[in-house]
């Protein structure tokens, strides 16, 4: 039976992704060695601030990985201000800006097709937002107490808007303006 297992063991093994937490020009990223790709992560401490511009790839111990992802990394930011997202990042996840009150402009590249679950949770200085085509589902909560927002873009190929979005349900002073994919 442990002969079993160890096998088992080991014949899985390759199959999981190797990860790498490290910080680079300020910015915490978790980096997947095998598929050379980076997710920006939480600081271990603190809080991120000001204006905050991601970079595309990030080069660590002569190996290029390029940032697909924002995980929870600018969750509770208060001193966030803006951030720029670049066109490798193909997914903002649940609670990537949650809480981030001083909020007030994010750009969403083309690349990106999902926004988790409250993303952008309770960002009351953030005014407006354009999703682009390439989104086509937005998570639970993902807008939820946005009070600021009055102006949302959004495309005709957002299939999937989870529930308690209502800021962009046009439950309140939001004017949805389809843009054609």
């Amino acid at each position: 039976m442990k002969k079993q297992i160890l096998f088992l063991a080991m014949m899985f093994l390759p199959m999981v992704a190797v990860a790498e937490s490290v910080v680079i020009d300020g910015i915490y990223y978790e980096l997947v060695l095998k598929i050379k790709e980076a997710t920006v992560t939480k600081k271990p401490s603190g809080k991120y601030t000001g204006d905050v511009v991601i970079p595309a790839s990030v080069t660590y111990n002569g190996a290029e990985y390029s940032v697909t992802n924002i995980g929870d990394a600018f969750s509770g930011s208060n001193g966030l201000t803006s951030v720029t997202i670049p066109n490798s990042v193909t997914s903002i996840e649940n609670s990537a800006f949650y809480g981030c009150s001083r909020l007030i402009s994010v750009t969403i590249p083309n690349s990106v097709t999902s926004i988790g679950g409250s993303a952008f949770y309770g960002c009351i200085s953030l005014t407006s937002i354009m999703i682009p085509n390439s989104v086509t589902k937005i998570g639970y909560y993902a807008f939820q107490n946005c009070s600021g927002l009055t102006s949302v873009t959004i495309s005709n190929s957002v299939t999937s808007i989870g529930e308690y979005n209502q800021e962009i349900k046009g439950m309140t002073n939001v004017e949805i303006i389809p843009v054609s994919a």
